[in-house]
């Protein structure tokens, strides 16, 4: 059984997984992590914050905020235990951490834990380079809930990121309003929208002379992330010190 602690198990996503994993009878939860531990009432120990947590584990699950992942990457690190992080809108300096603390600990980190995002995320690694050659532009339009804090979200940095390695010299433009000029060859223009309670929307145009293509992916409920959650769990589960990610998932998923 892999012993897990979920670290912002009170939020939405984190009150998914506990109910998912504790239906998996690979899995017991032997602790939860939120700041408003002591207002609830849970199956397992509680703490308001990760160093005052005292019960062994294998994994740490995490759907908290970005500013709680520095403590959370020194302690595992500290525990030697593995990681899954799912928290978006991290800032650089995390973002070195977790490549530091990777070379001690297993960590599983991806923008969007769904396998459908992330194949079309490697489908634009192949197609991008064959249409920005024809000339199409590329542009990518996000939409979430209207609680949503981090604009744009982490899937559209994600594809964006999966399209600029595949070509190269991209930059990426947020905002037109700020300039009066033509678009730019080289840019990959992002767009977010807020509003109700849209659980994430994701499309990628290439728009050529005459002919658009359109890649979109939809999410229609937030357990669809909670179930790739729960295979990356089991993916990282004794893993080599590393950082891994859906692709590499999917790999050894699909074979």
């Amino acid at each position: 059984m892999i012993k897990v602690i979920v670290h912002g198990y009170h939020g939405k996503m984190g009150s998914l997984i506990c109910d998912m994993a504790g239906k998996d009878d690979d899995f017991g939860i032997v602790a939860g992590i939120d700041a408003f531990s002591s207002n609830y009432s849970e199956p397992f120990p509680t703490f308001e914050k990760i160093e005052d947590c005292d019960m062994p584990a294998d994994v740490i699950i995490d759907f908290s905020i970005a500013k709680a992942v520095d403590d959370l990457i020194k302690y595992a690190v500290s525990q030697k235990i593995a990681l899954v992080i799912c928290t978006t809108g991290l800032l650089e300096e995390t973002i070195n951490n977790i490549k530091e603390a990777s070379k001690i600990i297993p960590i599983f980190k991806s923008a969007n834990m769904s396998l459908g995002v992330n194949l079309i995320a490697s489908l634009l690694k192949k197609i991008s380079p064959i249409l920005y050659d024809e000339a199409f532009d590329i542009e990518i339009i996000e939409k979430h809930h209207n609680q949503k804090i981090d604009a744009p979200s982490g899937t559209a940095f994600l594809l964006a990121d999966k399209i600029k390695e595949s070509i190269g010299d991209l930059d990426y433009t947020f905002d037109r309003s700020s300039t009066r000029e033509k678009r730019k060859k080289n840019e990959i223009g992002i767009h977010s929208v807020r509003g109700g309670t849209i659980v994430g929307e994701h499309e990628v145009i290439f728009a050529g002379a005459d002919e658009v293509i359109e890649i979109k992916h939809k999410a229609y409920s937030k357990t669809l992330f909670a179930v790739g959650t729960i295979k990356a769990t089991k993916f990282i589960y004794n893993k080599k010190p590393g950082l891994y990610d859906m692709q590499d998932l999917m790999v050894e998923y699909l074979n």
